[in-house]
């Protein structure tokens, strides 16, 4: 996927005419989801595109958000390191967890930032109770966690107001890859997945679970979550 557009991204389309929803397939390589989301921000910051959520998985690799510190990558050698422009510290991507990309335009949500990471912790503790898994949030962390581990983590980057990247929920990637690296800067904190915890592990529920919930918790939130079907 070079960009993210699809038919109806050939006409304006202002935010509040839905949420559009992409899913790919295959590992996406990161470089090429970056560039595809960094696309997708400035159509949304013209009125040329919907809001978009992207849900992917990448290829092996450790990224870099803007607080990470070169002590934090243990195992330099062992994937591909990417520096991002998210932010937050040392995170792993790979099989078997599902990223969720989020380009919102926050612009006509009352530009809080703080708010939006929220929602977003709120939607991902709902769609894991949707799949019987109870989370959490941890006090003065980001992120979802179960019984002290982390099953979720979140990082963005806000360009103009229209927010980049997003979230990743480990649903069954190989957890060693994680030793590599001091995951968001949390030395004694462990990960875990959904698979780890005996949980579902089908992608397809996972997404359907991700979109019933986000659903609910807009709802909640009153932040419009109409959208189209993905390509």
């Amino acid at each position: 996927m070079a960009a993210l557009s699809a038919k109806r991204d050939r006409h304006p389309a202002a935010p509040q005419q839905g949420v559009e929803w992409l899913k790919s397939e295959r590992l996406v390589p990161y470089e090429e989801a970056v560039a595809a989301m960094e696309e997708r921000a400035t159509k949304i910051e013209r009125g040329e595109a919907s809001d978009c959520i992207w849900l992917l998985e990448h290829p092996p690799l450790y990224t870099a958000g803007t607080s990470a510190a070169p002590s934090e990558l243990l195992t330099p050698d062992r994937f591909p390191v990417s520096t991002s422009g998210r932010g937050g510290r040392f995170t792993y991507h790979g099989p078997g967890q599902r990223v969720v990309y989020v380009m919102f335009d926050l612009a006509s949500r009352g530009r809080d930032v703080r708010a939006f990471v929220n929602f977003l912790e709120d939607w991902l503790i709902a769609a894991l109770a949707l799949l019987g898994v109870k989370s959490e949030r941890e006090p003065g962390e980001i992120g979802v966690f179960v019984n002290g581990a982390k099953i979720a983590s979140i990082g963005l980057r806000v360009r103009r107001w229209v927010t980049l990247h997003g979230a990743s929920l480990n649903v069954a990637p190989d957890l060693e890859h994680f030793s590599g690296i001091v995951p968001c800067g949390l030395a004694h904190t462990t990960v875990t997945s959904l698979a780890a915890l005996g949980a579902e592990t089908d992608i397809g529920k996972v997404d359907d679970a991700l979109r019933a919930a986000f659903e609910e918790t807009s709802r909640k939130a009153q932040i419009s979550a109409s959208s189209s079907r993905a390509p």
